[in-house]
């Protein structure tokens, strides 16, 4: 769950951009505003993706086009983690439910859809949510942990140490600590397009 950051960021600009301008802005401030619109702006590829998706699926020609986010913090691990959600090898994301409650970000919702995109923005696969649990870090099973980090090769281990070190890093900001009993919001999902084979 990743995606908080980037979130929080366009509700702060959105924010911002609604209130009143009374005095005039810094140079600083206008580079600082002038970037934060070009970091929110939607990569074509977004909406290729889902103009070819609803092609295939004229039933859903109305529909709105999903949000789109990508995994983890990071160019490398957010561009690894989109090749395995196409290849169909992650299928499942974590995220901690006190980032939720403390944001006032509502929970995942069976049969969202979601474009996942590459750090930089660019469309790779559209999911769709299958399932959505609330566990205890220390009970998170090997089996979900192979989903969520698209391996079969120690999958618990090295879901454990990422997603303490990535939960840790989050609340250290608010002066907290991660806990064994930590609650985690599981959700599991299926690469809907591109079609997988």
């Amino acid at each position: 769950m990743k995606h908080l950051p980037f979130l929080l960021l366009l509700l702060v600009f959105i924010s911002c951009k609604n209130e009143a301008k009374t005095e005039k802005q810094t140079e600083p401030e206008l580079v600082a505003e002038t970037q934060a619109e070009s970091e929110n702006q939607i990569d074509p590829s977004v909406s290729k993706m889902w103009e070819a998706y609803i092609t295939a699926h004229p039933e859903l020609k109305d529909a709105a086009i999903p949000e789109t986010d990508f995994f983890h913090n990071n160019r490398e691990d957010a561009h690894r983690l989109a090749e395995l959600t196409i290849e169909g090898k992650k299928q499942a994301s974590s995220g901690l439910y006190s980032l939720y409650r403390q944001y006032e970000v509502d929970l995942p919702t069976v049969g969202t859809q979601q474009i996942v995109t590459d750090f930089d923005g660019k469309a790779k696969a559209i999911i769709e949510n299958t399932q959505v649990d609330t566990i205890p870090f220390d009970k998170i099973s090997e089996a979900y942990a192979t989903l969520d980090m698209g391996t079969d090769i120690e999958p618990l281990e090295k879901w454990r140490k990422a997603h303490w070190d990535f939960f840790e890093n989050f609340l250290k900001e608010n002066g907290s600590q991660p806990t064994e009993d930590m609650l985690v919001v599981c959700v599991q999902f299926k690469t809907i397009w591109p079609k997988l084979d």
